[in-house]
């Protein structure tokens, strides 16, 4: 059985929620993150850069959240349930734009979230006056992202990032959007005070896969 190796609201709820979509048996493994155990040998050995989530399947033991979904979205396609598709046809330019935006979603917006909520990584030991000023400029930089996702949708109308069709994009959108629910100031409002975005949010929320994943992992409001 796959294992999903998580800590409650990480980047692991992306993945966690396409389980839930494509109805693929899982066991959730919490990794203790409040007591270091992402540090600890054991974790290590799954992935060696400690960071949240690890999929194990079988031999395969994969990280990387885009490289996770990925690989999830490609089984409803392999295994002939193209109904459950999560995923673009290979080979059709809708694929290619499922690409880019997967990419866009792991290198530009997550990334730079990942700054807003460590800055401290990005400058000298003890500068919290640098680190300040990489969260605030972290932040403004999001608020731009933000409103290249509200354009993306006002972009064809339909309820989905890519149009009509839900995808492995939608969940990933979601918790990224998700991260700035405590945002403030003039840098950058949440993602949910944006008309296509909040409404976005909604309709992911009202899916019975991200309910399930919410309380399995025993997340509380605000959810976004």
């Amino acid at each position: 059985m796959i294992q999903l190796h998580y800590y409650p609201g990480n980047a692991n709820l992306i993945p966690h929620i396409l389980l839930r979509e494509l109805d693929i048996p899982f066991e959730l493994v919490k990794v203790d993150r409040d007591h270091g155990a992402q540090r600890s040998a054991a974790y290590l050995a799954l992935n060696p850069n400690g960071t949240i989530p690890v999929l194990v399947d079988g031999d395969l033991v994969l990280y990387e959240t885009a490289a996770i979904c990925l690989h999830l979205a490609d089984r409803a396609l392999v295994d002939g349930r193209s109904d459950q598709a999560l995923a673009p046809a290979l080979g059709t330019p809708e694929r290619a734009h499922f690409y880019k935006w997967m990419a866009w979603m792991t290198n530009t917006l997550q990334a730079m979230l990942i700054h807003y909520f460590y800055p401290e990584r990005m400058v000298a030991e003890g500068n919290a006056a640098g680190a300040a000023e990489v969260k605030e400029a972290a932040q403004a930089r999001i608020g731009l992202l933000l409103e290249h996702l509200e354009r993306q949708l006002a972009s064809h109308g339909e309820p989905w990032l890519l149009g009509k069709r839900y995808t492995a994009l939608d969940p990933y959108a979601f918790v990224l959007c998700r991260w700035t629910r405590g945002f403030s100031g003039p840098a950058a409002a949440p993602a949910r005070t944006r008309p296509l975005l909040g409404a976005h949010l909604q309709r992911m929320l009202a899916r019975p896969a991200v309910q399930a994943a919410i309380a399995s992992e025993g997340l509380q409001p605000p959810l976004v």
